[in-house]
């Protein structure tokens, strides 16, 4: 099962503030102290807090003691790789933009992404790097639809590359993620026929499911998971409800007790 978690760090920033020095580490507390914006220093918070948080719950271990490393890079082995709680009992992803964060955990490898909706100026400027049906769908759209299905299309591309473990480091034009508008785009299956695509796009590679996940106005947010199908839960308060729910849930796959936070799901074939 994936559990997406949505955190706002407007609404969870003050709880996530008064728990701070008992949950993050002294590398965590060390950066979040680094940053000259007080909106930024929030969003780190919350975001690394709700992540403890639900760690420590999953793991059945005090947040703090959670002891979070990295996998070696696949593309050149270095120790830089996708991020993971030591002993891989569960996977994660950690994405935050603005003032919304997004969390995803899984059994298998997970990536994560939300992004503020760009200009249409930096959608022109930026496309050209990404796969020649992932520049054909978004430019089929009308004028004010661009951004919006540009901001789609990044997001499933960096949720993919974080899954991966590379991050951005891949050539973006290498794997077709899409808009998420045809099926075989979502589960990696068969070829993408989306509107303004190419018939012969190759999707996702087999084994791997993205889905789209219902951002807060003006954002964009994807998760991708090494399964070829998969049930998702998306909750929200993982600082003022601290998530014991999401253990269970995950183990049981029974819904959590925190209220959903939108309406996100996977395909089952």
């Amino acid at each position: 099962m994936l559990s997406v978690w949505i955190v706002d760090a407007v609404r969870e920033g003050a709880d996530a503030a008064g728990l701070a020095p008992g949950v993050l580490d002294a590398g965590e507390r060390q950066r979040a102290a680094a940053f000259h914006r007080s909106a930024d220093r929030r969003c780190y918070v919350a975001a690394h807090v709700s992540l403890r948080l639900l760690l420590g719950a999953y793991l059945g271990q005090d947040p703090a003691a959670v002891r979070l490393v990295r996998e070696p890079c696949p593309s050149c082995g270095g120790p830089h790789g996708r991020p993971v709680a030591e002993g891989r009992e569960v996977h994660f992803s950690l994405s935050h933009s603005g003032d919304p964060a997004l969390i995803a955990l899984a059994d298998t490898p997970v990536g994560a992404d939300v992004e503020r909706i760009p200009a249409l100026d930096m959608v022109t400027e930026t496309a050209s790097a990404l796969h020649p049906a992932e520049v054909a769908e978004p430019a089929a759209l009308p004028e004010a639809d661009r951004p919006g299905g540009f901001a789609r299309v990044w997001v499933r591309k960096e949720a993919y590359l974080k899954g991966l473990g590379t991050g951005l480091a891949r050539d973006l034009s290498l794997d077709y993620v899409g808009t998420g508008t045809s099926t075989s785009a979502r589960t990696g299956t068969g070829t993408s026929t989306s509107a303004g695509g190419s018939a012969g796009a190759t999707a996702v590679p087999p084994g791997w499911t993205l889905i789209d996940i219902t951002a807060p106005e003006g954002f964009a947010a994807a998760a991708a998971v090494q399964a070829p199908a998969m049930a998702v839960q998306t909750s929200t308060s993982a600082v003022q409800e601290p998530a014991a729910s999401d253990r269970s849930a995950r183990r049981s796959s029974s819904a959590a007790s925190s209220p959903p936070a939108s309406t996100a799901t996977a395909p089952t074939s």
